[in-house]
């Protein structure tokens, strides 16, 4: 599931930790909404037909999947080999790999663009160079240095500023399970990117209701849910994608069906309970290459079906040949 970005990460990748403060319309009331956990891939799960994308999408992440589309047969399959070494010494080094290491793995590939993110956050508000990342450190190097009290006095949208600050510090205090006021990696990463973190559910629930219940009811109504999605110009027809997410309102995210979203609701819609992807990817090609059926993978096993976990210039090609086929 991925969160808006805040107002710090959205900030880091704008400027490259130059000082400036953010916009006041930046950050997570600024954004859109949480939407459902992106896909391994968003190739099609096309197996039967020759097409094996989705799976080394999933089993490599996106980008490195595009890295050994362009390799030699012969590379491909001597650094899927490495990849298995790999898999099997973070578990338990016995010499097979497991359903449980095959799934960490993908879990691992998946997660790479957070730890990326996290990494260069982490440069930039790691002032001091002491290893943790202080409120007061992300604070001064995301909205600039006041003196207590006169925070923003000399900006225009001076009241904007001040809640966006308030926003990001409770976030940062919901973050710092500790409560020493130091991030560590993990603490800055649930900072960043509170939708991967249970404990961070309310704070992601609390910050999507005070953005759409325009009315501060407590709940959200379907136009404040709409309003959200679109903003309608004087005599401009509804589009019909609009009414579609109006029908999504009252089918799907109003459970108890009184036109109206409460907290549950809300958590519900933004942070559902997710499939285990990585799990599902992991059985289907254990399922494949387990030729002994004995619940586990050799390396021979994974490299006898290399192309089914891997991509090379020779999949590629025969791949886009089968595209081209099924559009003929």
């Amino acid at each position: 599931m991925m969160w808006r970005l805040s107002v710090l990460l959205l900030l880091l990748l704008l400027r490259h930790g130059a000082q400036g403060k953010p916009s006041p319309d930046a950050g997570p009331h600024g954004q859109g909404r949480v939407h459902q956990t992106a896909p391994l891939s968003e190739a099609p799960h096309d197996d039967a037909h020759g097409n094996f994308q989705y799976d080394h999408e999933a089993f490599l992440g996106r980008e490195v999947a595009k890295e050994f589309d362009q390799l030699s047969p012969e590379e491909s399959r001597a650094r899927l080999g490495r990849i298995v070494d790999r898999m099997d010494r973070a578990g338990d080094g016995d010499g097979w790999v497991s359903l449980a290491e095959l799934r960490a793995w993908i879990a691992h590939t998946q997660q790479r663009h957070i730890r990326d993110s996290v990494s260069a956050a982490w440069d930039t508000y790691d002032t001091d160079r002491d290893g943790s990342v202080g409120w007061e450190e992300l604070r001064n190097a995301t909205y600039g240095y006041y003196t207590p009290g006169e925070e923003f006095h000399d900006l225009e949208d001076a009241e904007t500023y001040r809640k966006m600050l308030a926003r990001d510090e409770r976030r940062f205090r919901v973050a710092d399970q500790d409560g020493d006021s130091m991030a560590s990696r993990e603490e800055l990463t649930a900072f960043l990117h509170p939708e991967e973190f249970p404990h961070m559910r309310d704070i992601v629930v609390a910050e999507t209701m005070e953005d759409l219940d325009k009315n501060k009811d407590g709940y959200i109504q379907v136009d404040e849910y709409i309003a959200d999605l679109y903003s309608e110009e004087p005599g401009e027809e509804e589009p019909a994608w609009v009414q579609t997410e109006r029908e999504q309102f009252r089918d799907f995210r109003d459970l108890n069906k009184d036109g109206r979203l409460d907290g549950n609701e809300v958590g519900h819609w933004v942070l559902p309970p997710a499939q285990d992807q990585p799990l599902v990817e992991a059985n289907h090609l254990l399922h494949e290459s387990d030729l002994d059926k004995d619940g586990r993978l050799s390396k021979d096993e994974i490299l006898g079906n290399w192309n089914m976990f891997v991509g090379s210039q020779a999949t590629n090609y025969g791949e886009d040949l089968t595209r081209h086929h099924d559009e003929l």
